[in-house]
């Protein structure tokens, strides 16, 4: 609820500029970086079920605090910490996601994950441009009461695992292999990264280009907003249940890459109005239906119980990788080139990316033959 508004809040609400909002958000997805990578670790030294609880319980009390932060040193060092936290949950996340399925159902597994959290955002989204309307305070407030409920809810429904700490293998094999050596993995983290940056400018520069330059409200920018979860949580599990298993997971990822950057294109050739943003929305979440479950699915066959909180910790870093250079970058482009030179950037990179997960498809196949 908080971060698809907080560039707005830092702008309207805190007058900071465009690129001080834009530097905070950075701070946010460094803070990420680092606490995915703490998380990865955590994941496999200590296990994904307390990891989570405390993510949680931190991540709600630090929401509130943070919206009581006004200057732009206090809220962007607020934002790291809260950041670190709540990052730290995602590779303990999903790796109790895979303990919790079987090797037929992952991809649908985290498919049904990101339904949850899509509907959350669809929610979440609506209520947070509703009540940033009125009141941006409260958005920090529900967004850490809702962490802090799930942590509780976690405790009462979900009975602990029990995992068997791995005995350390001390010949070299794919079992214990480091995700940090493992090279078709780290170029596919390299072309993750450079999609996501360009993906999170959904949440960060494009409200602000709805609100300065097509003149929207935030309740119209909300429910733009919450129809991309909408639309998630109606259509992807019945399309990824009839797309998995059938080609492999790099050409389905190299093809929702290229629907993203085209989304983000027609925002310089369509008119400003409500049915030129709904389809945007539409192409953008397409191409995110068939690119991230994939990429989770990609990741985790990669995997053993000995390494998968430190692939998941990478494949989070990504992310929050992403987290810092989308708002950088994309502030920075705004104030020299303007919002069309951004738009037409991104478009371009999710090209680049593409091409980047064809290739690694096309080396991935030959392995398999060789």
């Amino acid at each position: 609820m908080v971060i698809p508004f907080m560039t707005i809040y830092c702008i309207r609400q805190l007058h900071f500029t465009i690129d001080q909002a834009g530097y905070i958000m950075g701070l946010f997805g460094l803070g990420s970086i680092c606490g995915a990578f703490v998380g990865g670790k955590f994941t496999d030294r200590f296990g994904f079920y307390d990891l989570q609880i405390a993510a949680l319980l931190s991540g709600g009390i630090l929401f509130i605090i943070l919206g009581y932060q006004h200057t732009f040193i206090t809220l962007g060092a607020g934002a790291f910490i809260l950041s670190f936290c709540n990052e730290s949950f995602r590779p303990a996340n999903s790796s109790a996601i895979a303990y919790y399925s079987s090797a037929e159902n992952k991809t649908r597994s985290y498919s049904l994950n990101r339904l949850a959290v899509n509907l959350g955002w669809a929610v979440g989204g609506g209520l947070g441009g509703f009540l940033a309307s009125y009141n941006y305070q409260s958005l920090f407030w529900v967004d850490g009461c809702t962490n802090i409920i799930a942590a509780i809810m976690l405790l009462r429904l979900i009975p602990r695992a029990n995992i068997i700490k791995p005995v350390k293998i001390q010949v070299k094999t794919k079992a214990s292999l480091s995700a940090y050596h493992d090279k078709v993995y780290l170029l596919f983290i390299g072309f993750v990264i450079l999609y996501a940056t360009c993906f999170f400018q959904l949440f960060t520069m494009q409200p602000v280009f709805y609100k300065t330059q097509w003149l929207f409200n935030e309740k119209l920018i909300g429910f733009l907003m919450s129809l991309n979860g909408v639309l998630i949580v109606i259509i992807e599990m019945v399309l990824i249940h009839n797309l998995e298993g059938r080609r492999h997971p790099l050409s389905y990822i190299s093809a929702g890459v290229i629907l993203v950057g085209f989304g983000f294109a027609l925002l310089n050739v369509m008119p400003p109005n409500l049915l030129s943003g709904l389809l945007v929305v539409v192409f953008i979440t397409v191409g995110e239906m068939l690119s991230m479950p994939f990429m989770n699915s990609f990741w985790i066959t990669r995997t053993t119980n000995q390494n998968r909180g430190e692939y998941a910790g990478l494949y989070t870093m990504a992310w929050s990788t992403a987290q810092v250079l989308a708002p950088t970058i994309g502030s920075q482009i705004i104030l020299y080139g303007g919002f069309n030179t951004l738009w037409w950037i991104l478009g371009a990179v999710c090209l680049l990316a593409s091409a980047g997960f064809v290739i690694l498809y096309r080396v991935s196949c030959r392995h398999v033959a060789n």
